[in-house]
């Protein structure tokens, strides 16, 4: 068969399929672009022509913007536990280089997401390009050598030939569950226009299986050894639980063993918030339950997680001084962490085959009442955050109360970066799996929206909450236009407190009083502590082609998401609140170092603190 690059690419993307445990179905759920000369004749072409004789069996998306497409694709590709992917294509330049943020995004979460960014001149013969970086020590380097460090797999395809290895190296690192991330396919744009005959089989349809290794022997000997001779033992939780749709088998294992659930970001909502064995969120942002649970912890079982510095408390949190870890996790990168005792495996096969070799095992009545216990104490502090009653403006907590009680036990929240993340990951009460999106990995400004976005894709029959503070909304809202072209119905909840309260709040903390962090005119002495500025965010969302409903107290927010819920298209609801209410505190830190020497006795004082704060830190080497 006689077609271009570009041709081919579309056509073979169109053919793959993907399995796991008998569920076979598309593995791309079609292609997002922004087109210019890099890839306009090519990918751009053939998308227009494969459109033309197929309709939308390989839907093409219009982005406004190169990185928000990437963020929706990982929202998509993560509600779908990775067994869907999004491909997108962007010209030579700006645009490929636009998704470097995105890319890294991905790949830091282990999610799958397909980039086709188009390149220079294969030939060379009308370098320098538009766009393209001279590099003096090579005429092989490109811009788009930027996206090599933050993509798993990357290739230039600079003669058609090399196309169908690199496709099928492209599908084995997308539906890898122990290796995914960014996949790049550099294509210059010359050759994207070329013509090459292909063999008929690189467009039949292929199926990639996705595999559930199974826990070796005696790794499974020696972790159930450490599992029985524990008097405390804690689950943490990771996103590998949900990926692996393991959920319900971590329920069953908790169960019948009576040991505590905490979760990381990725993994909130492995259990419903209700279980008796959920002791909530671990870690900076946690439950003062899960973190008293893990200070004492002799024996922790990580389950898909990778133990970022929120989740240990930058190693600070597990405190018992003959604490060992049990890793179950997909890849041995992760199972080998904290001098872990490595199983590596599938996370549901994992846990299976634990409880079948632990079905006689059981925690003690004590500790079982010391859980209750705790987790109805936290419960109790999150009854008070939500029903503060502060004014004149009502406290974040206070939003996110609302808003948790507007979601149905399907709907999903979705949020990324600010104070937000860390609050709604030690407040908010998750029904189950799926229903609580924070980006938390690379906790990227400007996330909100288009992962909502994609989350909507992926589910469009739940409704998609999508809270996010005025600093990241100005980072990235463009893809509101998006959700309203292609009637992808959002609740959008902007949260404005004027600033970036997050970091004004850890600001403070180190010494550095809240320096450049609030949104103000500059004053007579040249700060930046003047008036606040002008900017509706209300205003600009409604430019954008969204309906708008202004909010001023808790009450009015509750009737707005009423309203937002019962309508048809996507709905922003703006409400102010204000910054300086701190969340409950999780009694666990979190390492950002202080200057060891200022002027200002405010780090003198935040110095002294993080020293004390460090002599908890410790290496986790085992025995």
């Amino acid at each position: 068969m006689r077609l271009t690059v570009g041709q081919a690419v579309v056509r073979f993307l169109a053919a793959q399929r993907v399995e796991r445990d008998g569920v076979r179905q598309r593995l791309f759920g079609g292609c997002f672009g922004i087109f210019g000369h890099g890839n306009v004749a090519g990918i751009g072409q053939a998308l227009a022509e494969y459109a033309d004789e197929y309709g939308a069996d390989f839907r093409y998306y219009q982005a406004r913007n190169e990185q928000a497409m990437v963020h929706t694709a990982v929202g998509y590709a993560r509600m779908h536990d990775r067994l869907r992917v999004l491909a997108c294509t962007t010209s030579i330049g700006p645009g490929a280089t636009n998704m470097v943020t995105g890319a890294a995004l991905a790949t830091i979460n282990r999610l799958p997401v397909l980039l086709l960014p188009g390149d220079i001149f294969a030939t060379r013969r009308a370098n320098p390009v538009l766009q393209e970086l001279e590099d003096p020590r090579s005429y092989d380097v490109s811009v788009n050598d930027c996206l090599k460090p933050v993509s798993v797999f990357w290739d230039r395809i600079n003669r058609p030939e090399q196309l169908p290895s690199a496709l099928l190296a492209a599908m084995r690192v997308l539906t890898d569950p122990a290796a995914t991330g960014a996949v790049t396919l550099a294509l210059p744009q010359d050759v994207q226009a070329e013509a090459h005959d292909w063999p008929d089989e690189l467009f039949a349809e292929r199926t990639w299986h996705v595999p559930r290794p199974v826990p070796e022997p005696a790794a499974l000997r020696r972790a159930v050894d450490a599992l029985r001779g524990a008097r405390r033992p804690l689950i943490v939780a990771g996103g590998g639980v949900i990926y692996s749709d393991a959920c319900a088998e971590l329920a069953a294992f908790a169960e019948a063993t009576g040991i505590p659930v905490a979760e990381t970001q990725a993994g909130k909502g492995a259990l419903p918030w209700g279980h008796p064995c959920a002791v909530g969120a671990v870690g900076a942002t946690g439950t003062t339950a899960a973190n008293a649970l893990a200070r004492r912890a002799d024996v922790v079982l990580g389950i898909g997680t990778r133990y970022s510095d929120f989740t240990t408390a930058s190693h600070s949190l597990f405190a018992d001084p003959g604490v060992r870890f049990v890793n179950l996790n997909i890849t041995g990168f992760d199972a080998a962490k904290l001098s872990g005792e490595m199983l590596v495996a599938d996370a549901r096969e994992g846990l299976a085959a634990l409880r079948r070799e632990l079905e006689d095992h059981r925690v003690a009545d004590s500790y079982q009442a010391e859980i209750a216990e705790l987790t109805a104490s936290w419960n109790a502090t999150v009854d008070r955050a939500y029903g503060l009653g502060h004014g004149p403006l009502p406290a974040q907590s206070e939003v996110i109360g609302a808003v948790n009680a507007a979601a149905g036990p399907r709907d999903v929240v979705v949020c990324a970066a600010g104070s937000m993340p860390g609050e709604l990951h030690k407040l908010w009460r998750p029904a189950g799996p799926r229903t609580y999106h924070v980006e938390y990995g690379y906790s990227c400004m400007g996330y909100e929206v288009a992962g909502g976005l994609g989350v909507k894709m992926a589910a469009p029959d739940r409704e998609v909450f999508v809270l996010v503070g005025d600093g990241s909304y100005l980072m990235m809202a463009q893809e509101l236009v998006t959700a309203v072209a292609e009637g992808v119905k959002l609740i959008v909840v902007i949260v404005q407190n004027h600033g970036f309260a997050s970091i004004g709040g850890l600001s403070e903390q180190v010494g550095a009083q809240r320096f450049g962090t609030r949104y103000r005119y500059r004053d007579d002495s040249g700060h930046l502590d003047g008036g606040l500025l002008p900017v509706d965010l209300a205003a600009n969302a409604a430019s954008l082609g969204a309906h708008v409903i202004r909010a001023t107290t808790i009450d009015e927010l509750r009737d707005a998401l009423e309203q937002a819920k019962a309508a048809s298209h996507t709905t922003v609801v703006h409400i102010e609140t204000d910054p300086l209410v701190p969340a409950p505190d999780s009694e666990a830190w979190w390492d950002v170092p202080v200057a060891e020497v200022s002027g200002l006795e405010a780090t003198r004082q935040a110095r002294a603190r993080y020293e004390k704060e460090q002599q908890a830190q410790r290496h986790y080497l085992g025995t």
